[in-house]
């Protein structure tokens, strides 16, 4: 846990204080060039040479004096933060989204501006503030284990004191046990976004009154937590919008999103009126963006979502016209034309009564 490391930093301070003042200050580049031009010719090189490898991808060499002058702040930020990782095994580089156009097709980068980070078989893209702490920062959170595990009092204390953070923490039998394997993916997935930790040690497991395969959800601030019981998701689960997103990028018809509705809680009651969902629940449905009509898979239990594959078949039969969006616009037709009828009927009788007050006028 890192509160061992803060506490041994500290001892050490006690005895090297003086020396280690010039060590507290924020470093300043050094001059030396370690960000690499990538092109067709290195690029493989530097996916292979390195643990991780963390691209900017920019456009082209600009005309402007100011635009080149952030490019090259921008470049001078990598710098500093190649000069603090060196010794970390993470390489960094630079993509010409025009001169390199190759190379960023086979990469996958397409937004300029971004930051691509490519770790084993994944590419994790920093969405934060380019700065060189920050980028740090992020790249040291990656470098962890994915999943921190916790094995005393000492350890679950610094984790009750993480009140800010997202983070789930499961009680496992142990490394090798198939409940914490699929933890474990999911935490290599969501890493470092999601914070994933877990204890095998049975008093731990008290003090957090966590049953064996269990894992706890918190929100930042969050006293109480939600449990998810059983075996938890495994990755194919988790990610399944983002495989079906990965599977689609390129169909122009379907774009895929992501809504939490707790961040749009004035939005929630004309959701839940023009889409007919409850969104208490899980829900997954295609919006045709034109009428906004839509049709809404029905998930029948909470925990069992649907797989990649069937929720890909699904949106097949849907953008082909086996399922239809349309098909609800009946029932509400009816219940509009039910409406209308009872209106006549209103009307009708309104009629009678003014014939009815006519003819009491005239006796």
């Amino acid at each position: 846990m890192q509160i061992t490391w803060i506490l041994l930093l500290a001892s050490l301070g006690l005895s090297t204080l003086a020396s280690a003042e010039k060590g507290l200050e924020f470093p300043r580049y050094d001059g030396k060039d370690r960000v690499l031009d990538i092109n067709e010719k290195n690029y493989h090189k530097g996916l292979k040479k390195y643990d991780m490898l963390c691209l900017f991808y920019h456009a082209p060499l600009p005309t402007a004096k100011e635009l080149q002058k952030q490019l090259q702040m921008t470049e001078l930020v990598l710098e500093l933060a190649a000069q603090v990782l060196e010794e970390k095994g993470i390489g960094f580089g630079m993509v010409d989204s025009q001169k390199d156009a190759k190379v960023a097709k086979k990469l996958g980068l397409h937004e300029e501006g971004s930051v691509y980070v490519f770790k084993e078989d994944r590419v994790i893209e920093f969405d934060g503030l380019l700065a060189a702490d920050t980028l740090v920062e992020f790249l040291l959170d990656l470098l962890e284990d994915p999943v921190e595990i916790i094995d005393n009092a000492l350890e679950l204390r610094a984790f009750d004191r993480m009140e800010e953070d997202i983070k789930l923490i499961g009680f496992f039998k142990s490394r090798d046990s198939e409940h914490y394997l699929a933890f474990q993916e999911a935490a290599e997935q969501f890493q470092p976004f999601i914070k994933f930790f877990a204890t095998f040690e049975k008093s731990v497991a008290k003090e957090l009154t966590l049953k064996m395969n269990e894992v706890d959800f918190y929100e930042p601030f969050m006293e109480e937590p939600v449990t998810i019981p059983d075996k938890p998701h495994s990755e194919e689960e988790l990610v399944i919008l983002k495989e079906v997103a990965r599977d689609n990028t390129h169909n122009p018809d379907l774009s895929i999103v992501w809504i939490d509705p707790d961040n749009f809680p004035l939005l929630i009651p004309y959701w839940e009126k023009t889409f007919k969902v409850d969104l208490f629940r899980p829900q997954i449905g295609v919006v045709n963006v034109t009428d906004a009509d839509s049709v809404w898979l029905e998930i029948p239990d909470d925990d069992e979502l649907p797989t990649p594959e069937e929720l890909e078949n699904w949106i097949e039969d849907v953008l082909s016209g086996a399922v239809n969006t349309e098909d609800d616009d009946d029932d509400d037709d009816d219940d509009d034309d039910d409406d209308d009828d009872d209106d006549d009927d209103d009307d009708d009788d309104d009629d009678d009564d003014d014939d009815d007050d006519d003819d009491d006028d005239d006796e």
